[in-house]
């Protein structure tokens, strides 16, 4: 196969990425696990993992049977979760492979407890998002009854907001801890361990926290970025004073302009949003976005970067707290968006 070098890449910092899994372990005043879904966070799933599990981290969590299967084998000591539960079609995965499903319902419940052979799994308890999980009445009537819970879970549906929501999750959750046994019990996911102690029960599920996201303000200057998205330039031009950039013509030269054109737009998540607040920088240099965003295409204002050139690379502007805020999108979009034609690489 020829070897062809993408013009996109994603430079991923594991310095980072473990720094921040033990600011999580140690301000949730419990053992962090790891949400791993959506590929970790669009990092790498198996990547993150791999790293993680280097550190210490046992337990993590995807979303689904497909993202379970494309971990094995797991690293030695490690435990991996369903989210989703198990469907019908999803029995012949969860006998074979080495991970336990997350149970979401009674009629989960019912399967497994008549198909599971007797192996433990997980539970979800809905404490007030009604979006996943065993209702708290429906457990506390029996319908856990006769199966084996290794982590009984539930998850906080406004904790990376002030909402009185969040304090009757935690009452309701340590209410059913005490009615239904389990070997372990996990409510916090990263905005919930920014609360404190009182949350992190035996285990914390983290998220965006570990991938550079900041939650909530008590986690400013103790998270790390992880992610830095980086495009190559494909072509320097010079844009005559008065002539326009792009789409639409929405940027106008206002003098004689270097202008970098780089490998990169809406179709690798890099969406429309960005134009007028975006930019990036090359050797420390400021490069503003100009122009809309065109689906593999950007341009940038070059002018205070005197030396770029065709094949230099720019790393883009994208703290994921500052970016969310001048785009609209959430933390969690800016991540999960970018697309597979990163080339990923860890430092």
């Amino acid at each position: 196969m020829i070897d062809i070098a993408s013009p996109l890449r994603l430079r991923l910092d594991s310095a980072a990425l473990l720094h921040n899994w033990r600011w999580l372990a140690k301000a949730g005043g419990a053992e962090a696990g790891a949400a791993i879904k959506a590929d970790g966070y669009g990092l790498g799933a198996r990547e993150v993992m791999s790293h993680l599990a280097d550190a210490g981290c046992r337990f993590f969590f995807v979303a689904n049977w497909v993202e379970a299967a494309a971990l094995m084998p797991l690293p030695a000591g490690v435990s991996l979760s369903v989210l989703h539960g198990v469907g019908d079609a999803d029995m012949i995965a969860a006998r074979t492979l080495p991970v336990r499903p997350v149970l979401i319902s009674v009629e989960q419940v019912a399967r497994w407890r008549a198909a599971g052979e007797g192996r433990a799994c997980d539970v979800m308890i809905d404490t007030g998002m009604n979006r996943l999980g065993v209702r708290v009445e429906e457990a506390r009537g029996g319908a856990l009854n006769g199966i084996m819970v290794e982590t009984l879970l539930s998850h906080l549906a406004s904790a990376d907001e002030d909402s009185p929501q969040t304090e009757r999750q935690l009452e309701a959750f340590a209410a059913i801890r005490d009615a239904i046994p389990a070997r372990r019990y996990s409510l916090a996911n990263s905005a919930g361990i920014c609360l404190g102690s009182d949350y992190g029960f035996d285990l914390t599920r983290p998220g965006l926290a570990l991938y550079g996201g900041v939650p909530r303000a008590e986690a400013e200057g103790h998270i790390r970025q992880v992610a830095s998205p980086e495009a190559r330039v494909l072509q320097m031009r010079v844009v005559p004073a008065g002539e326009t950039v792009g789409y639409g013509a929405t940027w106008t030269a206002p003098r004689d302009c270097p202008v970098a054109v780089a490998n990169m737009g809406y179709a690798d998540g890099y969406l429309r949003c960005h134009a007028g607040a975006g930019g990036a920088r090359w050797q420390g240099h400021a490069l503003p976005l100009i122009g809309r965003v065109s689906m593999d295409l950007i341009a940038f204002d070059a002018s205070g970067a005197p030396g770029l050139a065709e094949g230099d690379w720019l790393t883009l502007d994208y703290d994921l707290p500052t970016t969310a805020a001048r785009s609209g999108l959430s933390q969690y979009e800016l991540l999960t968006g970018l697309g597979s034609r990163f080339e990923r690489y860890w430092t």
